[in-house]
């Protein structure tokens, strides 16, 4: 008897999906209304193919590891389909008490100024192909890649981090309120 650890992954009929075998690497490329996603994966003794309207990611008499990518790949392609058709969104709110905060988004940059009152704007790039925007004192990060949405909200409000001052009094920041599920 053949021990085999697998996962199966569903293909939408408005997404298109392409596998392509490089040497050791499976190279998944995934297109749908919203643009076209292109990852590459190790093999590490793990096969994907395409069979009728399914994903199929695979390993025979796999170890622990294998075992552990077989889902872990399956969740990436799964992740990859969502975001050519929905896209994911986080919402950051800009909070201040002390100094009226300004933030703007400048080219592929967000710009805020008169953090805490200080005299320099700090500045962050946006990651990868995110599409940010600020209403009031709410900023959306909207992208394909989950990955990329993520990070680019996490260097703003990284950008934002109080240091050397009692954080119960100083909540000034821009905090992540809202996160794709």
């Amino acid at each position: 008897m053949i021990k085999v650890e697998r996962d199966e992954v569903e293909i939408p009929e408005d997404v298109e999906i392409s596998i392509k075998k490089e040497l050791l690497n499976y190279i998944v490329t995934v297109k749908g209304k919203l643009g076209t996603l292109r990852r590459e994966f190790k093999s590490y003794g793990v096969i994907i193919r395409k069979e009728n309207n399914k994903i199929i990611v695979e390993a025979y008499w796999p170890n622990h590891k294998q075992k552990a990518l077989v889902y872990t790949i399956a969740s990436h392609i799964r992740n990859m389909i969502r975001g050519v058709k929905e896209g994911f969104k986080y919402k950051l709110k800009i909070v201040y008490s002390h100094f009226p905060m300004n933030v703007r988004v400048v080219n592929d940059e967000i710009i805020v100024e008169n953090f805490l009152g200080e005299k320099a704007p700090r500045k962050v790039k946006i990651y990868g192909n995110c599409k940010v925007s600020v209403k009031g004192d709410i900023i959306e990060v909207f992208g394909i890649n989950i990955e990329e949405a993520g990070i680019t909200a996490g260097r703003i409000e990284a950008l934002t981090k109080v240091k050397n001052k009692d954080r119960r009094k100083f909540q000034d920041g821009i905090y992540i309120i809202e996160k794709p599920e």
